[in-house]
């Protein structure tokens, strides 16, 4: 799992996995989800991914479009 740098303030997120469809997303208090596109929706994964990479807004991202919208809890 990729650690998740947010520069700009807190995070709930510690770190994240990418796949073609998909992306796994480790919260700060442990759980883990995967979110992929028939789940999310292209758009929504695609736009998680970015966020991701760029270690900047994907909390917020998914508390406004995908939060509801997780595949599986890992754990």
């Amino acid at each position: 799992m990729h650690r998740y740098v947010n520069d700009e303030a807190h995070s709930d997120i510690n770190g994240f996995e990418l796949s073609s469809d998909s992306i796994t997303v480790e919260f700060s208090d442990g759980t883990v989800y995967l979110y992929d596109c028939s789940s999310a929706g292209v758009a929504n994964i695609q736009q998680m991914k970015q966020l991701a990479l760029s270690g900047k807004g994907l909390n917020a991202y998914i508390n406004s479009y995908a939060q509801r919208a997780q595949a599986v809890r890992i754990r």
